[in-house]
């Protein structure tokens, strides 16, 4: 049976990334962090697995540099 999929908004990926909001959407518009959906006007949500498998990449980067 699958995991139900976990949605993030803003405030929970910086928490979980430690980065700073507005760092998060310089990212984005670089293409350097995954694009969230947009569930309304006003709300971007991100999957959780998303968030982690961009983490895990950038742990797997230091180590293999």
């Amino acid at each position: 049976m699958n995991s139900p999929i976990k949605l993030l908004r803003i405030a929970d990926v910086a928490n979980k990334t430690t980065l700073a909001k507005s760092t998060i959407w310089l990212k984005m518009a670089s293409g350097e962090f995954p694009k969230p959906t947009k569930l309304s006007a006003a709300i971007n949500v991100w999957k959780e697995s998303d968030i982690d498998s961009w983490i895990e990449g950038k742990f797997e980067k230091l180590h293999h540099d």
